[in-house]
């Protein structure tokens, strides 16, 4: 087998096509580094190097040898250093999970300042509910989630995002949107909704009949992604509750209404990852959210 020192030295003869030349860069003398060119050319089995007492030059066959032998040493030193960085977490890949809301709200700017940062991570972008997060954090398929919850897990680590009002979406001209009032949490009483999912949506479905006086009978529709709840309440088919940051898909024909009796930033958006998780690039994104 021949060594990244004998490809060395082939490549310095080559690049001078003077053994003493090339002798002098490498800080050696003439003789071993004709030792190591021989070793050279008796592994790969051909003359690399033609050489007489006028001149030095490479054979047909030792000038192809030259372009495997220049990429083989430049892998070769960024090989130790691409090591460290993506040790270090300057390099790397990281998979991260978001929900839909998340998308049309802050991962945008969080992305942007990630590869900002962070310009050697690669991200890999994966829309889905929590429910499908943790279950993907939990077994390594992503490394990070953007999602809402109540309870974390106990291998889950969280660290909050965003906190954002709660808004009630209503066909522009629905009655609600007619108040020359601030709009109550009783207003909802009777009305046709769009509700989230109670095991899709379980953050959204909690937080709402929570705060909410919700009867089974006002439920028209039970669903998951807000971006479908609201281009049925454009549609006219009932009134949903979405996060504040669903204002910004600015769809026609939908009013957003803020409650008068309900505390701001109720709405909670958290960055979730596994606390086992032994990716170096996480922890260099977790310092750029916390920063």
């Amino acid at each position: 087998m021949y060594t990244l020192d004998q490809v060395r030295c082939f490549v310095a003869v080559a690049d001078h096509l003077h053994f003493g030349k090339a002798a002098e860069e490498l800080s050696m003398t003439q003789p071993p580094l004709s030792r190591q060119i021989q070793k050279l050319e008796r592994f790969v089995g051909v003359t690399l190097i033609e050489r007489d007492n006028r001149r030095v030059s490479l054979t047909p066959a030792g000038e192809a040898f030259l372009v495997n032998a220049r990429t083989l040493l430049a892998v070769s030193d960024r090989a130790p250093r691409d090591a460290r960085r993506i040790a270090s977490g300057q390099w790397g890949r990281l998979s991260m999970g978001f929900t839909a809301a998340s998308g049309f709200g802050i991962l945008g700017s969080l992305v942007s300042v990630i590869e900002d940062r962070l310009p050697g991570i690669d991200l890999d972008l994966h829309e889905m509910v929590t429910g499908d997060q943790l279950e993907n954090l939990a077994e390594g398929h992503i490394d990070l989630g953007i999602g809402r919850l109540e309870v974390t897990p106990p291998e889950i680590e969280s660290e909050l995002l965003l906190a954002e009002r709660l808004l009630l979406a209503v066909p522009e001209a629905h009655p609600l949107a007619q108040l020359d009032r601030p709009l109550l949490r009783s207003d909802v009483t009777g009305q046709p909704l769009i509700l989230h999912s109670a095991t899709k949506a379980t953050y959204f479905y909690n937080l709402i009949v929570r705060h909410f006086p919700i009867d089974r009978h006002m439920i028209k529709h039970s669903l998951s992604q807000v971006l479908t709840m609201v281009n049925l309440v454009a549609d006219g088919h009932g009134i949903a509750f979405v996060p504040e940051s669903t204002s910004l898909l600015r769809i026609p024909g939908v009013r957003y209404l803020e409650f008068a009796d309900l505390m701001d930033d109720i709405v909670e958006l958290k960055a979730l990852w596994n606390r086992q998780s032994r990716n170096p690039a996480l922890q260099r994104v977790l310092s750029v959210i916390r920063s």
